[in-house]
């Protein structure tokens, strides 16, 4: 490609033949290359004002130097056009935008106007070769390939995958995980991006969907879509935990993952350097799924709260140590599996915490309604948790406890919402006291402990409290005053909705935009 005129026509089109099987491109791309490389050179020559355009015949491999004028009027330009009177002895037909093309004998090229051109060349190829690249890999997202370690720079491995190189960067790999130059490497496809270097192409060995994809190949039952892998939580290169379930009921979706003898999972484990796999049945009852994730530990009950997404394990108590696993292990991956926050108590801890609730309750219980200890236990034990519950469950709930009647249960409700308000009117004059605004004050969702919770916190207005983000505003609010993130959301929502009055937009427009 030293000098191109050098070539004979059929070898051109060898050259571009040569070049485009190489390179895995267009022989089209690599003529074309060919033809602005030829036509730099033509306008060094000739003059850059000039509109100077190559053609290289796809057949017989001929090039043809042109100069194209537009026929044009008036002329603007003399170098790029003619006008209409001129061109009309060249091309009788010749109308306002035509072109009008005048042959230049062929150049030939110097030593400055060949390079020149092949550096044109190059890297026309290299620009068509990245396209290919790019075009080829970023559907493959998510795919498992295979490929040679070709160097390694600074701990990242860059890995030749035949048609492309890909990079494996170190916190991508194993812990201890080291490559060698020419070894094999089995990574996984997570992002292919364009940028300004050229596609690069990210592989990991840690992503949970590698371990995933390592099961689809050594089970055939994943692949044809029998078995689905719902779940997977990793710590790279320690342990694991994959949730399966299968679609065919007469197939053990573990038993199938595990294989005869353990084969096929101990495949999986040997590419990962020994990472211990823990296959558990997916299940679409959280608590079930829960249970089945903390495997191998006994779970004796548990407490749910879906609001949260929180979960309360009850292990018997030398199960402890195996549910909550080395530095926590075995309780985090199955929080990461599931979805849910889990809680980890031992059946003498839930006894004792539930022992102290039970007395805690009783007592406010006794001295807020001013009842002994026997109708107080009573109330805790039909599962009463607040006054407020008390004051305004219907009367027959209350009378339906054994030993009460309605006499004692409308005496109860009273003595409740007598106890409900004095307490409301102490906090209505702290609250002025603190300065909390009425405006902030009549806002749907706050109580008046609440409103004295955050007035201690310097939350005086509506502007204060539009300027909080939902999980500050619960850090602020007392243990029996929690609100749920929604709830916290749609309060603050409110506090704002005069920013939104003035500037002529909506409060649901204005969070759809947050």
């Amino acid at each position: 490609m030293e000098n191109l005129a050098t070539y004979s026509r059929s070898e051109l089109l060898q050259v571009a033949d040569t070049v485009a099987r190489d390179k895995g491109i267009d022989r089209d791309e690599v003529l074309e290359a060919m033809e602005q490389a030829i036509q730099k050179a033509g306008r060094s020559k000739y003059g850059q004002e000039y509109d100077i355009r190559a053609e290289i015949d796809r057949r017989s491999g001929e090039i043809r130097l042109l100069r194209f004028r537009e026929v044009a009027d008036p002329i603007e330009n003399e170098a790029t056009q003619i006008p209409l009177t001129e061109a009309q002895r060249f091309n009788p037909d010749a109308e306002i935008g035509d072109f009008i093309t005048d042959p230049l004998p062929p150049i030939d090229f110097g030593r400055i106007a060949a390079q020149t051109a092949k550096q044109v060349i190059v890297q026309k190829v290299r620009d068509a070769e990245r396209a290919r690249q790019y075009k080829e890999f970023k559907d493959r997202v998510g795919e498992i390939v295979n490929g040679l370690a070709k160097r390694v720079e600074f701990g990242n491995v860059i890995v030749d995958l035949g048609r492309a190189e890909a990079i494996l960067r170190r916190d991508e790999l194993l812990p201890r995980e080291s490559f060698r130059q020419g070894e094999r490497v089995r990574a996984y496809i997570y992002d292919v991006r364009q940028e300004t270097r050229g596609p690069q192409i990210f592989l990991s060995r840690t992503h949970p969907q590698f371990m995933a994809k390592l099961f689809a190949q050594e089970v055939p039952e994943i692949y044809d879509g029998i078995i689905e892998i719902r779940a997977v939580a990793r710590d790279p290169g320690s342990r694991a935990k994959i949730a399966v379930i299968s679609n065919d009921s007469g197939i053990d979706p573990v038993g199938a993952c595990v294989g005869m003898r353990g084969s096929r999972v101990q495949a999986v484990v040997a590419e990962l350097q020994g990472e211990k796999i823990d296959i558990i049945p997916w299940s679409a009852d959280p608590a079930t799924f829960v249970v089945n994730a903390l495997a191998p530990a006994e779970v004796a009950k548990v407490v749910m709260d879906e609001e949260q997404r929180r979960i309360e394990v009850v292990v018997p108590d030398d199960q402890l140590s195996l549910a909550i696993g080395r530095r926590g292990q075995n309780v985090r991956l199955a929080s990461q599996l599931t979805g849910w926050d889990i809680d980890i108590l031992t059946e003498a801890e839930e006894s004792e915490r539930r022992t102290e609730e039970f007395r805690t309750r009783s007592s406010m219980f006794i001295e807020a309604l001013d009842i002994d200890d026997v109708i107080a236990h009573l109330l805790v034990t039909e599962g009463f948790t607040s006054l407020e519950e008390i004051a305004f469950v219907p009367l027959e709930d209350l009378a339906g406890i054994e030993g009460f009647d309605e006499d004692i249960a409308a005496e109860l409700q009273e003595r409740a919402k007598v106890f409900i308000e004095r307490k409301n009117e102490e906090f209505e004059a702290r609250r002025q006291e603190l300065g909390v605004t009425d405006e902030l004050a009549s806002l749907a969702g706050l109580t008046p402990a609440m409103l004295v919770a955050i007035g201690e916190k310097g939350v005086k207005t509506l502007d204060d409290l539009g300027d909080l983000a939902s999980d500050e505003l619960i850090e602020m609010l007392p243990t029996e005053a929690k609100v749920t993130q929604d709830e916290a959301n749609a309060i603050i929502m409110a506090a704002r909705a005069h920013w939104f009055a003035e500037d002529g937009a909506t409060p649901a427009a204005a969070a759809e935009g947050e």
